[in-house]
């Protein structure tokens, strides 16, 4: 093939991983607002050989170097073609990071007994009854195990909306070490001080390490797998 045929390879097989995440991220949604099992109905959908059992765990939206990208230039390729799905692809993991944000702050809110809309004026900030805000714990940024990239992972969009609700956010990236703020957020180097510190722990992906606060920890990651 030529050149134009294999970028065109690219951009869609990059779209189509994308697409998938999106589907079962939006399945995800759909249980969670319908007290469903996740789980349960993705099984139940894979257990057809035409859809297959893999890439399907629910996360907080795609993100990495290549399917962000990829799906906005193939998005912008079809600028005079009739099509629907590219479009529908980027919207659907705005949306996502839109939910999870939300479910976040809900959550929060619950687990300190704030209610929600009960901003500190001076702050800005969620505040608890004793006077001290209401912190959300971001731990690593990181889109997958085994790596170091965070560059356009969907917890970054999911902390700036936090931030925007009123939420106090801070983060623990062992990959930030030595760093004092990351997006305009505190960074805690050690695991311990981060745990005590935080009212909710938020992760994309699951880790052993947080088994000792498990209670307070909010994630969408039921395969615990990339």
């Amino acid at each position: 093939m030529g050149s134009t045929e294999a970028e065109s390879v690219k951009l869609f097989s990059n779209t189509y991983l994308a697409m998938r995440v999106a589907f079962f991220n939006e399945l995800d949604t759909f249980a969670e607002m319908n007290n469903m099992n996740t789980s349960h109905i993705i099984e139940g959908v894979c257990a057809d050989p035409r859809i297959g059992d893999y890439y399907n765990n629910p996360s907080f939206g795609y993100g990495g170097y290549c399917l962000p990208k990829d799906t906005k230039q193939l998005l912008a390729n079809y600028a005079n073609i009739p099509a629907n799905l590219i479009q529908s692809i980027v919207e659907s993991n705005r949306t996502r990071k839109d939910f999870i944000a939300k479910e976040i702050v809900q959550n929060a809110l619950y687990l300190t007994g704030c209610k929600a809309g009960d901003l500190d004026e001076e702050s800005g900030r969620y505040k608890k009854s004793d006077g001290r805000k209401v912190v959300i714990g971001i731990y690593k940024l990181i889109m997958k195990s085994g790596s170091d990239n965070y560059r356009q992972s969907s917890i970054l969009g999911v902390i700036k909306r936090l931030m925007i609700s009123g939420m106090e956010v801070i983060v623990y990236e062992p990959i930030l070490k030595g760093m004092k703020k990351f997006y305009g957020c505190e960074v805690v180097d050690d695991f311990g001080t981060f745990a005590e510190k935080c009212d909710i722990v938020v992760t994309n992906r699951y880790d052993t390490k947080l088994d000792v606060i498990k209670e307070k920890v909010f994630t969408r990651d039921i395969y615990k797998r990339d």
